[in-house]
């Protein structure tokens, strides 16, 4: 049996802090929570990312909840991606019942209901503020990662841009890439040429199956104005609550390739447009990602290269990314290695298989004086994970087997009544609802292949007119020439039969 004196004092000084922090719960030695064993988290070390792991129903959306919550609570903004429709409830309060009574009990925290300022957001039709992107604002090289082109094709996609750069031809959606591609191919290809170089025909031909591809995962949803404003995403209440902006994506769990180029464009567009924050005390948004693995599974490399770029980037501009998956395997060793706060839930070791990953999955986490980490981690009851953060101090503290408080939201869903009403009283939702088609590259083109086919049919005309005439002068000369030739032959033969007919007679008449 471990000591308990020196458990607690090991688990007092690696998770004390001088700074605001979130209590996330209880640790336990031996099964059960250790009194005082408070396992605190600094809001200054949130910026450094983190993972939210396990097996099904161990757990991992409430902990989501409850970090959600307490950043809320400190006037932190927070984004949540919110895959299987379960988050929603975060805007109501929870209902204390026995459980939870006993719960807060054995890890000595107060319990307090209390519902939070929500906005529900959609990258879909689904009802809630919808969230778009311009083609321009992701840019040629961003644009080429997403359509996952060699470097040949993303050559040709960055003379594209600076043609409609050069041209004053916005590109806003899909339509108006595909309009350039046909244009640079057929009518426009000599003007291309001439200005930027020879195009490839089947590199063109390449780069708009990828587009297609893209489309059929329902991207041009997502390609379009109004763009959304990355401002929106930082509003804090009345009451000094930060919002908690849900993105429900019940409908997309079938379309990777949509919410890995949603969440690249998001991040890409945080990291450009927020300013430096160096080490502040507190972050400035975070960012949760539930079921990770979606970004991940259909990402190509080019892809998961520039993610794992801006993870690294992006905490210098006070965003914190959190990762929701089961296994910690799914995600990239890259981007694995950058984040500070891992919360492990239980995983189940059914097959010789499964008990190879858990023995990996231990290999992430401390060494620990209290814990063998690879049984820990199949023991965890519901509610209850392996923890290690960092301090204030960037030093990673111990692990904790901790006893987690339960939320103050409600653990349910809402009702439709309730997302109406949420959705009604929205004044992003009023300021992003109205879909705008402005004159972009592919109406300016329109107009200028249909002046280039009018000139072309005018020119094609004009010659049809210009070989009938000649025709028509050729005809007139053979006609007279053959009615001449006629006349003569006509002569010419009369003649002869003439001539021939008396001279018939007369060598009649001298027999």
């Amino acid at each position: 049996m471990a000591d308990t004196a020196q458990f607690l004092d090991t688990i007092t000084k690696g998770y004390s802090t001088k700074g605001d922090a979130i209590t996330l719960g209880t640790a336990m030695l031996n099964g059960e929570p250790v009194e005082g064993a408070y396992v605190n988290v600094p809001l200054k070390t949130l910026n450094r990312h983190g993972l939210i792991a396990g097996a099904t129903g161990t757990g991992k959306t409430k902990t989501l909840q409850i970090l959600s919550e307490h950043l809320s609570n400190n006037g932190i903004p927070v984004l949540m991606m919110d895959i299987k429709g379960d988050l929603s409830g975060i805007a109501k309060p929870g209902e204390e019942k026995s459980f939870i009574t006993e719960r807060h009990a054995k890890i000595g925290l107060p319990y307090e209901a209390k519902g939070f300022p929500v906005e529900l957001m959609s990258l879909s039709k689904q009802h809630g503020v919808r969230l778009r992107s311009t083609v321009s604002e992701f840019g040629p090289v961003l644009f080429s990662r997403v359509l996952d082109l060699n470097d040949t094709q993303t050559g040709i996609m960055s003379v594209i841009f600076k043609y409609c750069d050069d041209n004053n031809m916005p590109l806003l959606d899909l339509k108006d890439i595909k309009k350039v591609l046909q244009y640079i191919t057929d009518e426009g290809k000599e003007e291309i040429e001439k200005e930027y170089g020879r195009i490839s025909t089947a590199s063109t031909g390449a780069i708009l199956r990828k587009i297609i591809e893209l489309e059929q995962q329902d991207a041009n949803l997502f390609f379009g104005e109004l763009s959304f404003e990355i401002d929106d995403l930082m509003r804090i209440d009345s009451e000094g609550k930060g919002y908690v902006n849900i993105m429900r994506l019940t409908d997309i769990q079938d379309k990777p390739k949509l919410f890995s180029t949603f969440m690249l464009s998001l991040l890409a567009e945080i990291y450009n447009q927020m300013p430096e924050k160096g080490d502040a005390d507190r972050p400035e948004l975070v960012i949760f990602i539930d079921e990770a693995h979606l970004i991940f599974d259909e990402a190509s490399k080019t892809l998961l290269d520039q993610i794992e770029t801006i993870v690294k980037l992006i905490r210098s501009k006070g965003v914190g990314l959190f990762f929701v998956t089961q296994n910690p395997t799914d995600v990239p060793n890259g981007v694995l290695s950058q984040l500070g706060l891992k919360v492990q839930h239980a995983l189940r070791a059914f097959t010789a298989t499964d008990r190879k990953a858990i023995k990996l999955t231990a290999e992430n986490y401390p060494i620990s004086d209290f814990y063998d980490t690879d049984e820990v981690i199949t023991q965890l009851g519901t509610g209850e994970a392996l923890i290690t953060a960092l301090n204030e101090k960037g030093i990673p503290t111990p692990l904790a087997a901790t006893m987690l408080r339960a939320p103050m939201s409600r653990m349910d869903i809402l009702t439709e009544q309730e997302i109406s009403e949420i959705n009604n009283s929205s004044k992003l939702v009023k300021k992003y609802a109205e879909e705008i088609d402005r004159e972009s590259a592919c109406e300016i083109l329109t107009k200028k292949i249909e002046v280039i086919t009018a000139q072309q049919q005018q020119e094609e005309q004009q010659k049809a007119e210009e070989k009938a005439r000649k025709q028509t002068t050729r005809s007139s000369r053979t006609t007279s020439t053959s009615s001449t030739l006629e006349k003569q032959i006509i002569k010419t033969v009369t003649s002869a039969t003439f001539i021939r007919g008396v001279f018939g007679v007369l060598n009649k008449m001298f027999k």
